[in-house]
């Protein structure tokens, strides 16, 4: 009888810990990202029911296009302060990703970040080095910290092109506002 009500005592344990780990973006998140790059500032954000599809224009270059959809969007954007009295000064890079509606914990590598349809952006006045690329070698990882917080890491290098953003670490509460 003992062993009886050890072994379901183990049961219902086991049952507890695995429990559902997933959660849905009902409203936009967004949050200044606490580990930004020097001379520059850092945003993530979470946007529900989008879709991001990367199209090809006339000369083969990537251009995304963001439209409603089932699907939450993950942006992580640097933005680097502009220098005084400098004109195109600007510069932005862009990390999308695209998360499924009921996202649950994941952890991807190399040719699996296709699932997420990770993708690198450059923007400035920098000849032949601005765009959108695919990333296809780096680790995204996505885990649940408690009932309210989930914890995003990146880690990646787009091949050919500087960049100055090559991982992000970020908290996000899902709790809302």
């Amino acid at each position: 009888m003992k062993i009886f009500l050890s072994l379901i005592i183990l049961f219902f344990a086991s049952c507890n810990a695995n429990k559902n780990l997933s959660f849905v973006v009902k409203n936009p998140i967004q949050v200044n990202a606490k580990n930004c790059a020097p001379n520059g500032k850092c945003e993530l954000s979470l946007t529900p029911n989008k879709s991001l599809v990367f199209n090809k224009d006339k000369f083969g270059n990537l251009y995304p296009e963001i439209s409603k959809g089932e699907n939450t969007l993950l942006t992580y954007t640097f933005k680097r302060n502009p220098i005084k009295n400098t004109q195109d000064s600007n510069y932005t890079e862009i990390i999308y990703a695209t998360l499924p509606k009921n996202i649950k914990e994941i952890s991807l590598a190399n040719s699996e970040l296709k699932q997420v349809n990770l993708h690198f952006a450059r923007l400035c006045f920098c000849k032949g080095e601005t765009g959108y690329y695919p990333i296809g070698n780096g680790t995204f990882k996505l885990t649940k910290t408690s009932k309210d917080s989930i914890k995003i890491t990146c880690e990646f290098k787009v091949k050919n092109i500087p960049q100055v953003v090559s991982s992000f670490e970020e908290t996000v509460s899902l709790k809302s506002n």
